[in-house]
This record gives structure tokens, C-alpha cells and sequence, in this order.
């Protein structure tokens, strides 16, 4: 990048000898320098932000003609680097450790547009994570991509992990939601989400990710990148960001990319960190983004350069010292005028006398203060208790004669309905036929995925944490499903009684039946 600036620096080394730099002065150099900064495909803001940082820090600073660059490669190395500083860090196994202590799973969701190596960034995190000794599952949340799922399956399958995934068109949010189920119930320490990859001006796509989202509520969300794309990648982080508010980046492929511009202007643009590079293909080819090898990459050795230089503006202030010429100085003399008032200051030396002060140790006197503690006195206040007169009020206790409601309990004769649950467990016996996969001892048996997430956002389900929630869930849905899905200031009334009472039937029936069954839709009922 500096090499251009050269011929720049010659020019006004010139020209200037050894003065105070001007903006005219400096002129050319700003000028080359954006062309530069473009050409490394750094943004136009970023590029706009460094001039400006630049020419405060050199406009009246008093340079040596031999020394005009290395001064302005100093002041150009410190503005960027303040620029990555201002972005802060992210130490994500801090935040695993968290989670971890807590009991439970870590999310990590994965946005960015399509072909940017997103499903293989996750890969190399699974196995940095696997490394490190954290149990991982992965949700094949991509199923728009043909060959996503098979893509996911093969990493998985060579990092022996495990993957959560359905079929082609199911919903993502859906998807997300089973590997969370599935990472709680296995005590599994983090969850990684591939999405599918989006072009950032679908709006309708990029409200999907919303929803994934809201419906996961990851701890992490990581924007993957191509430090190939150069300033269309500033752009696409910047709509993403506004859409998800990543944690931080991923740039693919820097092994092929010693610009850096995208990187710097994604930092400046998002005030988010970079996170990791990617320098290869290979599961470990995953490094931590390092500023100073960033720096050394894009200005060449930082040997010679200090970055505490750029503030050599201090340097002009020793001609201030020739500044003696305000002789008139010596009128301070009748300064030494004053000095004789000072000498009554001795008189406050009799302030030695506030060390009696220590007198007020004697507050310890308010400790009689205890004495308050007769305060409990207002305990007599006990005798507004008589306003226990009021307790007549219990009069409308007789309203448990509301209570002869229970009657309604002998409509314990609806519980022939129970004689139409064995009916819903036929009627989903043929579905469950396509579906060979799931067994007939999933509680969600005969219920669709879009049925259930349907549900959950309808009446805000939480998922469900064991069996016995699992088993009430799946009758509340079906019983929402026999009464025509009905939204929820449209539901009839029924007996809170009741449905406790089928809940408990349902899990005693499951729970009489035979000691070994198989594992459900969300891996529970698996004994």
C-alpha cells in the first residue's frame, strides 16, 4: 500500500525543509494516500475518517524533510490501529465457560451471503471447539441449498459429531429449535446453526434470519465474509448488521488477500471485532485475527515504527521555550508581594487544634442510639389489628359456594374423550408411515413441525425441558388441532381440572408401557 505514497513524500520533501507543515503542504500526500487506501478497497467513510485523523495530526507539526515519512507512516499506522482497538474483543470461550457453569448450551448462529464459505467457517469453529474439549451439535438449519445437508453431513461424519437436520423446505427456525431441544436434554456444551446464504438486499430473507433468531435467541451471531469481495463485503456486513447485530467476523480466504481493506472496513463500518481469518482449507486453518501481523501485512516491518511517534506535535512545543521573550515575566516579581501572605499562613497551623476532631470519636455516643430499638414500641400498632373487623369481608368467603363449580367434575363423563385419544393414535399411525424415522412413542406423534411451531408462536411455548412437559405439550396441540386451530382470544373455555387430569393419564399410560422404547422427535421417551 505505502509504496505509492513514495514519490508523494519525495515531492514534498522538497519543498518543505524543516517548517510547520500546512494543509497545502500536505496536499498531495492525502491525496495519494486515498487513492491508495481505495485501491485496497478500504470504504469511502473509513478512507475519510483516516484523512481527517491524518491531518490533525500533521497540519502544524514541525517536520524534518528526511524524516516526512516515517512520520506520516507513524500517524497512519496509529489511526488504524485505534480503529480495531475502538472495536473492542470478544473471547468466545469466556462466554462458552459461562454458559457452561449455568447448565447450559452455548448458541452460535452463522449469517452471510451465499458462497462465502459459511458452511465451512463452521466446520473449522466445530472442530476449534472439539479441540478444546467442548461437546458440539450442529443444526443443518440451511434447507434451501440442494446439497447442504449432505455438505453438513460429511463434516460431521469426519468430526464425529453429532447433526440435527430435516428434510429439504422444512423451516430453519424449526430446525434451530430441535438442536436446542437436543443440546439440553444431552448436556451439550455449544450449538453451531448454518443458515442459508442470502444476498443482503432480500428483505423477505433477511427477515427470516430475524425470525431464526427470535425463535433461538442465540448467545453469538458471527458474519461470514469474503476478503476477496473487497468493498461489496463492507456492504453486506453492514446490511446484516442492521438486520442480526453480529458479535463479530469471519474472513474467508485472507491467505489469498494482502490489501486488508475489507477487514479494516468492516471494523470501522460495524464496530465489531474480527474474530478469525480463514488461510486455507483445512479444519485448523482457522487463525485468531492478530492486529499487529494485520499491520505488518498491509505496511511491511514495524520494527522501526512506534506507534507513540504520531504525537511528535509536543516536539514543536520546546520552541516555546525561546519564548523568554515575554521579559515582562519579571513583573511577577512583586509576585514575591503575595509570598509574605503566605506567611500568615503559618497561622493556620493552629489547624493541628482540628485534631481535637478526633473528639467526635466520642459519637460513638450515638450508639446509646439503640435505644430507638424501643422504636418496636409502635408494635402497639398491633391494635389496628381489631381492623381484622373488617374480616367480615370473609363474608364473601360463602363464594366458594362458586366452588359447587366442581360439580362440573362429574363431567368427568367427557372422559370418554379419552376413548378418541387411542383414535388420534391411529390417525397418526399412517402418517408417522412416511416418516419411518419417528416412532410411535414420540409425543408429538401425528403433529407437523409447522403445526407445532404454528403453536409455540401462537401462545408463546417455551420447548419443552423433559418427558412429562413433552407429553402435555403434544395433547394441548392436539387438542388446539381438534377444535379447529383456533387463535388464542378465539379459544374455547375448559377446565384447567381437566386437562391436568388427561395430562396425568397420558404420562401413566406411557410410563406402564414396555421398559425399552425408542427416541422421539425431540430425543425424549428414550429410556
Amino acid at each position: 500500500m505505502f509504496d505509492k505514497l513514495r514519490s508523494a513524500f519525495s515531492n514534498a520533501a522538497k519543498s518543505l525543509g524543516e517548517k510547520e507543515l500546512n494543509e497545502k503542504d500536505i496536499e498531495d500526500i492525502l491525496f495519494e494516500l486515498e487513492i491508495s487506501l481505495m485501491e485496497s478497497d478500504v470504504a469511502t467513510e473509513v478512507i475519510d475518517s483516516i484523512k481527517s485523523d491524518l491531518k490533525e495530526k500533521l497540519i502544524g507539526s514541525k517536520v524534518d524533510k528526511n524524516e516526512i515519512e516515517k512520520f506520516v507512516k507513524d500517524s497512519l499506522i496509529s489511526s488504524i490501529s485505534s480503529l480495531f482497538d475502538a472495536a473492542g474483543e470478544y473471547d468466545l470461550f469466556e462466554k462458552i465457560n459461562e454458559k457452561k457453569k449455568d447448565g447450559q448450551p452455548f448458541l452460535i448462529l452463522f449469517v452471510g451471503i451465499n458462497g462465502t464459505g459459511k458452511t465451512t467457517s463452521l466446520a473449522k469453529v466445530a472442530h476449534l471447539l472439539k479441540e478444546k474439549k467442548y461437546s458440539v451439535v450442529i443444526a443443518a438449519a440451511d434447507t434451501f441449498r440442494a446439497g447442504a445437508i449432505e455438505q453438513l453431513r460429511e463434516h460431521t461424519n469426519r468430526l464425529n459429531l453429532k447433526l440435527v437436520a430435516q428434510n429439504y423446505n422444512s423451516d430453519p427456525a424449526a430446525v434451530a429449535r430441535d438442536a436446542v431441544l437436543y443440546a439440553k436434554s444431552h448436556k451439550t456444551d455449544v450449538v453451531l446453526i448454518d443458515t442459508a446464504g442470502r444476498m443482503q438486499t432480500s428483505e423477505n430473507l433477511m427477515q427470516q434470519i430475524a425470525k431464526i433468531t427470535k425463535v433461538v435467541n442465540p448467545d453469538m451471531k458471527i458474519f461470514v465474509g469474503d476478503s476477496l469481495a473487497g468493498n461489496d463485503t463492507v456492504n453486506q456486513a453492514r446490511e446484516f448488521h442492521e438486520h442480526v447485530k453480529f458479535d463479530g467476523s469471519i474472513l474467508t480466504k485472507s491467505d489469498a488477500d494482502a490489501r486488508g481493506g475489507a477487514a479494516l472496513s468492516i471494523v470501522k463500518v460495524t464496530s465489531t471485532p474480527v474474530l478469525y481469518v480463514g488461510v486455507g482449507q483445512e479444519y485448523p486453518d482457522l487463525k485468531p485475527f492478530d492486529k499487529e501481523l494485520f499491520l505488518e501485512t498491509v505496511f511491511g516491518s514495524l520494527d522501526n515504527v512506534d506507534i507513540a511517534k504520531t504525537e511528535p506535535t509536543p516536539e514543536p512545543e520546546p520552541t516555546p521555550e525561546p519564548e523568554p521573550t515575554p521579559e515582562p515575566e519579571p513583573t511577577p516579581e512583586p509576585e514575591p508581594t503575595p509570598e509574605p501572605t503566605p506567611e500568615p499562613e503559618p497561622t493556620p497551623e493552629p489547624e493541628p487544634t482540628p485534631e481535637p476532631e478526633p473528639t467526635p470519636e466520642p459519637e460513638p455516643t450515638p450508639e446509646p442510639e439503640p435505644t430507638p430499638e424501643p422504636e418496636p414500641t409502635p408494635e402497639p400498632e398491633p391494635t389496628p389489628e381489631p381492623e381484622p373487623t373488617p374480616e367480615p369481608e370473609p363474608t364473601p368467603e360463602p363464594e366458594p359456594t362458586p366452588e359447587p363449580e366442581p360439580t362440573p367434575e362429574p363431567e368427568p363423563t367427557p372422559e370418554p374423550e379419552p376413548t378418541p385419544e387411542p383414535e388420534p393414535t391411529p390417525e397418526p399411525e399412517p402418517t408417522p408411515e412416511p416418516e419411518p424415522k419417528v416412532s410411535s412413542d414420540d409425543p408429538f406423534d401425528g403433529i407437523t413441525d409447522d403445526e407445532i411451531a404454528t403453536y409455540s408462536d401462537l401462545f408463546d411455548v417455551p420447548p419443552p425441558e423433559n418427558d412429562n412437559e413433552a407429553l402435555k405439550l403434544g395433547n394441548k396441540i392436539r387438542q388446539w388441532i381438534k377444535d379447529g386451530k383456533q387463535k388464542p382470544g378465539e379459544s374455547k373455555v375448559e377446565n384447567d381440572v381437566e386437562d391436568e387430569a388427561d395430562d396425568e393419564e397420558e404420562i401413566q399410560k406411557h410410563d406402564k408401557e414396555e421398559p425399552k422404547k425408542k427416541k422421539g422427535r425431540f430425543g425424549f421417551l428414550k429410556r
